[in-house]
């Protein structure tokens, strides 16, 4: 009887252990589909500063082959400062840990 029960234990723990499992590894994609999201999100709001700034100060006509350029531009700007945010995020970490 008692071995029973400790195996019927035994097995509702090995149970939750594998939902915590499942759910961890849930938490991890979407972690990562914020990440991404806020990536768009930026990418969105660099292309939408550039073009305001074009548009405000042209009424008619509007150079496209420019504004991509300064849209590429300021993506490489913004893409370097992330990459900075995560180094120094990163250096932090590590030196938190020693």
């Amino acid at each position: 009887q008692n071995e029973k029960e400790l195996q019927d234990v035994v097995k509702q723990q090995e149970e939750k252990l594998l939902q915590l499992i499942d759910n961890s590894g849930e938490v991890v994609r979407l972690k990562a589909e914020v990440s991404e999201l806020k990536r768009l999100l930026q990418r969105a709001e660099t292309e939408a500063k550039v073009l305001w700034e074009e548009v405000r100060g042209k009424e008619h006509q509007v150079d496209t082959t420019y504004v991509q350029e300064r849209v590429m531009l300021r993506r490489e700007v913004d893409k370097l400062r992330l990459l900075l945010v995560e180094k120094n995020d990163e250096n932090r970490r590590l030196t938190a840990k020693h």
